[in-house]
Order: structure tokens, then C-alpha cells, then sequence
């Protein structure tokens, strides 16, 4: 079973490496890179790829650990107790199942996807340390285990908002998606814009890596967006000459794709009006 891209995802040879060595060492593969970076579409990438379900599990500031094996709905068992109902004599009719026990139970191997861990509080990733490990967990309120008769395949995104703990990162194989250099930006452009000019590309390109590399900027654009201002250009029908800025430090066009907050609009705006001297 081993990864090697997509016709729709152009995956560097470090990261089909750590793909590979995670699934062969079976532990999760903790994915982290600049939002943006084609993190989360990897792990669809990789089951579609090896032909296998996806599951996902999307990560927020209020998620438990808890919450992907399972929750138990004691609130709905009273209530329906109270109202007689008979269902309150089957304690498994008021249990949700979360995504790791879709995932151990499924009739084969999956890729599970736990994206953005690094949203949740700090011990959210310890509080999984022991089911990952050992692909099983305790239901209390029935007394059976749950144990995964195919380990799936483990893809954690993090976009590092926060240090992960030593504990969890010993039990990963890591991998950072480093930003894409200029060949490989246009290998990416190629499979979502098949057949665009290669001259319009070199240019959107050179202005868009001048763009990032600028001092100051709060939020660098990143491979999603790029994208989203080519897919602009091409609506707007632009040549290659009207991306040219009119000054060293001009707002790019349709800069609205590519800079997302008033402060790196204001900070372009300033360092145009310096580049005319003031005036």
C-alpha cells in the first residue's frame, strides 16, 4: 500500500516518504505547514489514492477528546424515562458513536482525518494518547471494548497555533509541508488550470512571490490563494503586462485574493506612496 500523488495533487517527494512511512510504521502521520498548504486535501488525496473511505473529524476550540470515541446522552435517558418510553432499558439507544469508533469498526481500512488539532485546549492531544496507541477504548456505560479490526490510517493536521505535547509528538511520524517553490507552484497551477499560458503564469507568479517575500506583511498568502487570484485573473481575461504593479510597492490587482486583512492593504498603500516619493 504506498502513496504517490495524485493527477490532482502534486505531492514533493519528502511528503509521499512520510506517507509511506507512516503507514508502514502504523502510526499517525502529523501533517503541519502554513494554512493553506494543501494539508487537509492530503488526507483525501491519500484515500482516494489507495481507494479507501474517508473520515473526517474537524477540530474546534470547544472540542473533547472524549467526543471522537463517544458522548452519552444522560439528559435524553431521563427525560424519556420519565416519559415511560422503553427505550431507557438499552443504554446504547442514548450512545453517540464519535469518528474513531467509525473508524475502528469499519468493515475495512480507512483513512481517518483529525484535522487542525492544534484548536482544541492543550490536553486535548494527551487525552488521545492511549486510544491511538493501542487502536481500542472502554465504553463504561455498556462495559465492552471497542477495539479496531483494521487500523486505519492516521492523517493529524496542525496548523502550529500551539505546541503539541512531547507525549503525542513521540507517537507520531512528523512532516512540515514546507511552502511550494516557484517549479513546483507551477506544477500545481498546471493540474487546476490544465493548459494556461505559460507566460501568464510566470508573471502572476513572479509578482506573487514578490508579494509574500514583502517585510511586514502580517499574513503571507498562501497556495490556496494564489490559486483563487489565477482563477480571478482568468475570469477578468488579464494579460500577463496588467499584472505588472505601477509602482515597486503597488497593490497588486485584485489584491482582495490575496491580502486578507487592512493592515497589509495599508501597509502596500504606504510603501506605494513612498515608491512616488510622497507625493
Amino acid at each position: 500500500m504506498k502513496f504517490s500523488g495524485t493527477e490532482s495533487y502534486v505531492a514533493t517527494e519528502d511528503l509521499t516518504v512520510a506517507v509511506n512511512a507512516a503507514i508502514a510504521l502504523e502510526r499517525p502521520l502529523l501533517v503541519k505547514g502554513e494554512p493553506g498548504t494543501g494539508k487537509t486535501e492530503l488526507a483525501r488525496q491519500v484515500a482516494g489514492a489507495l481507494g479507501l473511505p474517508m473520515i473526517e473529524w474537524h477540530i474546534k476550540s470547544t472540542t473533547r477528546a472524549a467526543q471522537g470515541l463517544y458522548e452519552y446522552d444522560a439528559v435524553s435517558r431521563l427525560r424519556d424515562s420519565q416519559l415511560g418510553d422503553p427505550r431507557v432499558e438499552d443504554i446504547s439507544n442514548y450512545i453517540k458513536r464519535g469518528k474513531l469508533w467509525d473508524a475502528f469498526t469499519a468493515q475495512g481500512k480507512t483513512v481517518l482525518l483529525i484535522d487542525e488539532i492544534d484548536k482544541a485546549d492543550i490536553e486535548f492531544p494527551n487525552d488521545l494518547l492511549q486510544e491511538l496507541d493501542r487502536m481500542e477504548f472502554h465504553v463504561y456505560e455498556t462495559g465492552e471494548t471497542v477495539r479496531a479490526s483494521h487500523r486505519p490510517i492516521v492523517i493529524i493536521t496542525s496548523n502550529n497555533e500551539k505546541e503539541l505535547p512531547d507525549a503525542f509528538l513521540r507517537r507520531c511520524f512528523f512532516h512540515y509541508i514546507r511552502f511550494p517553490d516557484a517549479e513546483t507552484m507551477k506544477q500545481i497551477v498546471e493540474v487546476h488550470f490544465p493548459g494556461i499560458k505559460e507566460t501568464l503564469v510566470t508573471a502572476a507568479l513572479t509578482e506573487f512571490y514578490a508579494l509574500r517575500e514583502t517585510p511586514g506583511l502580517k499574513k503571507r498568502p498562501s497556495t490556496s490563494e494564489v490559486l483563487d487570484w489565477l482563477k480571478l485573473i482568468l475570469a477578468e481575461d488579464l494579460a500577463p503586462e496588467d499584472l505588472k504593479r505601477e509602482g515597486k510597492n503597488a497593490l497588486p490587482k485584485l489584491h482582495g485574493a490575496l491580502l486578507k486583512n487592512e493592515q497589509d492593504v495599508h501597509l502596500f498603500e504606504r510603501l506605494a506612496f513612498m515608491a512616488r516619493g510622497g507625493r
